[in-house]
């Protein structure tokens, strides 16, 4: 038995595919050359969550974690099978779709930076493809696979820069002990080393249209999308209302310091919170992490803002308490958690 199944993106666009009863919607999707925003596809990381406005379901076991509390009919795509004709509703707008194959690319690392002992900054440059171009094309938020070499192992970071015709990524890159990529990057990688390239993937981004205030907050590499969505700000010249709270656990894991500081001339709306959860010393910033900060922020400028996290779960479960206690409507909240590398 199949059943119909309708999305509609943020933007009105539908979309449409079958799905057998014993199929989650996330493979019938890609059975239909439909690529939907997607990371780990066993219900853990809740990037492919959505709502379902008409039908029934079963949505199978998740990660708690993965899907907010407050709501309704709020489902993972990976952990749902149809048992009706579905009416589902998608947080992202259509250009987040993929109705083609994921592009895969092959790229070559132009600089490998060390920003702290556990942080890196790569840079890779996207090969010609075969029409001769080298364009890097992605939405702010959006993030690449990148495989581990001499394996068919792909790990996702979100992208640091902006689209651009010369091909360049920029990556914000967290070593994790033990972590396969993370140990390519500490051991073996170096410039001219060949990498694949896969994407861009992902819905976490930018909602269009919304004029209120934007808030990012970001914990450690969870910064590189916020950067993404900063510089895009730069270079549109946009001046709505922004703010970033940018928290690590030590004074000395900051990082983009310099970058930041740039960004705050360009922008001179916006208002920037370093925060540090473990201060010694003299540190004059925010003493706490992010969600601390995103709590007293709330408590004294109301509920205006579109918020976006990324960083690790941890950041992310405190942040989505943080907004529920407030009240926060969940059309205003957009997150992207951290997966080990």
């Amino acid at each position: 038995m199949t059943f119909h199944i309708q999305l509609t993106t943020l933007d009105g666009q539908p979309l449409s595919f079958d799905c057998a009863a014993d199929q989650d919607l996330l493979v019938a999707a890609d059975e239909a050359n439909i690529t939907l925003p997607s990371q780990c596809r066993k219900g853990s990381c809740g990037a492919c969550h959505a709502t379902v406005t008409a039908g029934e379901y079963r949505l199978h076991d998740y990660n708690p974690d993965a899907l907010r509390t407050d709501q309704t009919s709020a489902i993972l795509l990976c952990r749902t099978t149809p048992c009706s004709d579905l009416h589902v509703a998608l947080p992202y707008d259509h250009s987040k779709v993929l109705l083609t194959s994921v592009p895969q690319r092959v790229a070559t690392i132009a600089s490998l930076e060390t920003l702290t002992p556990s942080t890196v900054r790569l840079e890779v440059q996207l090969d010609p493809d075969e029409d001769g171009g080298c364009a890097a094309e992605f939405e702010p938020g959006q993030f690449m696979e990148l495989e581990i070499p001499g394996t068919e192992e792909r790990r996702p970071f979100s992208l640091a820069n902006t689209s651009n015709w010369d091909g360049r990524l920029e990556f914000l890159i967290g070593l994790q002990p033990g972590g396969r990529f993370s140990g390519f990057l500490s051991e073996r990688a170096q410039p001219g080393h060949k990498l694949k390239v896969r994407g861009a993937l992902g819905g976490f981004g930018l909602r269009q249209g919304s004029l209120r205030p934007r808030w990012f907050v970001a914990g450690g590499t969870g910064l590189a999308p916020m950067l993404s969505m900063l510089r895009r700000m730069d270079e549109y010249q946009e001046m709505q209302d922004v703010r970033l709270f940018f928290g690590v656990n030590r004074e000395s894991d900051l990082f983009m310091l310099d970058e930041i500081e740039r960004l705050k001339a360009q922008l001179p709306q916006l208002q920037v919170d370093l925060c540090v959860w473990k201060p010694e010393g003299n540190w004059r910033g925010f003493c706490g992490t992010p969600a601390d900060a995103l709590r007293a922020a709330l408590a004294t400028s109301g509920l205006q803002a579109d918020i976006y996290v990324c960083g690790p779960p941890s950041l992310i479960r405190a942040a989505e308490k943080v907004v529920v206690e407030a009240g926060l409507p969940a059309e205003q909240f957009e997150s992207e958690r951290f997966v080990a590398g």
